[in-house]
């Protein structure tokens, strides 16, 4: 299974933001999809994961609830909604799947290439 992200970009403070992954050559199943993110100069970040029913199983702790997760699983896609995106939400998005959920990365076997998301303030 090969994993696309896609949908990242600049985008200004305050603003939202979709970010996809898609897979190829496979389907997700019943994996577990993560996304994690990655800052510059910083260590790679769990935000959260969904089951193959699309439903959130865990994610980062955020007041305003800014990030949302959902999958279609005809499309085999998965999407991550950033909203009210701060300029310390500018990472890279990674995506990846794992058997079981863990908020640990070494959990996760395939990754996709990740997605730039820059935020401007």
């Amino acid at each position: 299974v090969q994993l696309q992200a896609s949908g990242g970009g600049l985008v200004q403070a305050g603003g939202s933001l979709r970010v996809s992954c898609a897979a190829s050559g496979g389907t997700f199943g019943d994996r577990i999809i993560g996304w994690f993110r990655q800052a510059p100069g910083k260590e790679r970040e769990f935000v959260g994961a969904i089951n193959w029913r699309g439903a959130t199983i865990d994610r980062v702790d955020d007041e305003k609830g800014r990030f949302t997760m959902s999958r279609d699983n005809a499309k085999n896609t998965v999407y991550l909604q950033i909203n009210s995106l701060k300029p310390e939400d500018t990472a890279t998005y990674y995506c990846a799947t794992a058997l079981s959920f863990s908020r640990d990365q070494g959990a996760y076997t395939y990754w996709g290439q990740g997605t730039q998301v820059t935020v401007s303030s």
